[in-house]
């Protein structure tokens, strides 16, 4: 077994691993990136809505948490590349912009975004709800600003408490990424299928992809562990 993989990722080595996978894997990342912030933003505007007072505002954030919680990733996936499609060139066409493609990159990183803005949203709510209301008060009592009472005492202490959700959810989105190989994008999951299929060797090429994911995980887990003691300066724990 050892011989037979070692064997098997050198062919993979000389010819496919650079560059065709690593490209891949390059537009991978930027894919995870840029969803990570549409989903931020998302979630940020959906926590607010949540604890809003306003019931619309309510009741629409609710809705879309509970729509992402029961559809499965890949139909959304299928339902807003080809639903997308017509939706866009159904405006473009009665504002007379002729026709407009929608290509699998802004596709994966809208539906991946959409996605986790929902789990996001939970993240931030509850991150919001357990900054104690008492500091927020005592900023009010020295005279600061709605807006420097976030800036200094609500955000500081809200990323503290979101850290742990976030990271869980970034280390997910970036393994999400790898469902926008059905919709024809190139990422290194379609890459190694491709070369997987032409040299018939579909395992030696998905297990690298595997290597590849989990150097991606990696050095994110210590990028967020430094991030965890950044925000955590003079916090005791227990």
């Amino acid at each position: 077994m050892h011989e037979f993989l070692v064997e098997s990722l050198s062919g993979v080595l000389s010819g496919y691993l650079y560059p065709f996978i690593l490209e891949g894997m390059l537009l991978t990342i930027e894919l995870a990136v840029l969803s990570l912030f549409f989903a931020l933003a998302l979630g940020l505007l959906s926590a607010t809505a949540k604890l809003s007072s306003n019931r619309i505002a309510k009741f629409v954030a609710e809705a879309y948490t509970t729509l992402i919680r029961g559809v499965p990733d890949i139909v959304l996936m299928f339902i807003l590349f080809f639903g997308g499609q017509i939706a866009v060139n159904s405006i473009a066409d009665k504002l007379g912009l002729g026709y407009i493609e929608v290509s699998e990159f802004t596709a994966g990183v809208v539906t991946i975004g959409f996605i986790f803005g929902a789990y996001m949203a939970e993240t931030f709510r509850g991150a919001i709800l357990a900054v104690p209301r008492g500091e927020i008060e005592a900023g009010f009592a020295f005279g600061m600003t709605p807006a420097q009472v976030f800036q200094r005492i609500t955000f500081p202490a809200c990323v503290r408490h979101a850290l742990p959700g976030f990271g869980n959810n970034w280390l997910v989105l970036a393994k999400t990424t790898a469902l926008v190989s059905v919709i024809g994008l190139e990422d290194m999951v379609f890459r190694a299928t491709q070369a997987g299929g032409s040299l018939r060797q579909p395992f030696t090429f998905y297990f690298v992809v595997a290597i590849l994911y989990l150097i991606i995980t990696a050095v994110s887990d210590v990028g967020l562990r430094w991030l965890d003691k950044r925000y955590s300066v003079g916090v005791r724990k227990a």
